[in-house]
């Protein structure tokens, strides 16, 4: 799978739905394990099993979205993941209910480190310079 924004959270974005603004939302990277694969009608992180979550990162910080639709922040970063293999990542805005909790982009290539199979330790996710995704 390419990355993609998920189309539930583009429909929600353009009919001014609940949990999709970048910038004042808390934006969080969740680490996904290889079990879990990319559903394009998943919409909140209730959708993704709770086994497939890894690892979650803190709010991202420094967060800006550019005039060509980029979104941009600072590094995420994941404490001590212990999982066996992790192939992607999710960013998905936090309301603390992972039923509310709104799937913003799947990222699974172009990912410096990715596959990974952590140890156990830290794991500092790096941005493209260019942002996360661009719509």
């Amino acid at each position: 799978m390419a990355n993609a924004v998920y189309p539930k959270c583009k429909a929600a974005g353009f009919r001014g739905g609940a949990n999709v603004n970048l910038i004042t939302g808390v934006v969080k990277v969740c680490l996904v394990a290889d079990g879990y694969t990319y559903d394009p009608t998943h919409e909140f992180l209730s959708d993704i099993p709770t086994l497939d979550q890894a690892a979650i990162s803190g709010a991202l910080t420094g967060k800006a979205v550019t005039d060509l639709g980029a979104f941009q922040s600072a590094n995420g970063y994941f404490t001590a993941v212990t999982s066996s293999e992790d192939k992607a990542l999710v960013l998905f805005v936090d309301t603390g209910v992972p039923a509310t909790s709104r799937l913003i982009a799947y990222i699974d290539t172009g990912v410096t480190g990715l596959p990974v199979t952590p140890a156990g330790s830290g794991y500092n996710v790096i941005p493209d310079p260019t942002g996360w995704f661009v719509l």
